[in-house]
């Protein structure tokens, strides 16, 4: 049995702002890791890419993580996002 290393998505918060790698569609929401070359977190979500639903999923999966107000600043239709944390 192997033991996962827990990621904490607040410690990748720079000046209220969080870029992410969203990966839509898989069995999951949860967070893989992050990726240096890209300086983002890597994100997967249950929903869909369509209408807007892993977009949403997102914003909820995420803000209840930390707690926190998200909104999608950039990316709206990228799998490259970047996230305004409140």
């Amino acid at each position: 049995m192997t033991k996962e290393k827990m990621i904490n998505p607040s410690e990748y918060v720079i000046n209220n702002s969080l870029r992410i790698l969203v990966k839509p569609g898989k069995k999951r929401n949860c967070v893989l890791g992050y990726d240096y070359k890209k300086k983002a977190l890597l994100i997967e979500v249950k929903a869909p890419p369509h209408n807007n639903e892993a977009n949403k999923e997102v914003v909820r999966f995420l803000s209840k993580l930390l707690r926190r107000k998200i909104r999608i600043k950039s990316g709206h239709t990228a799998k490259l996002k970047t996230l305004v944390v409140h």
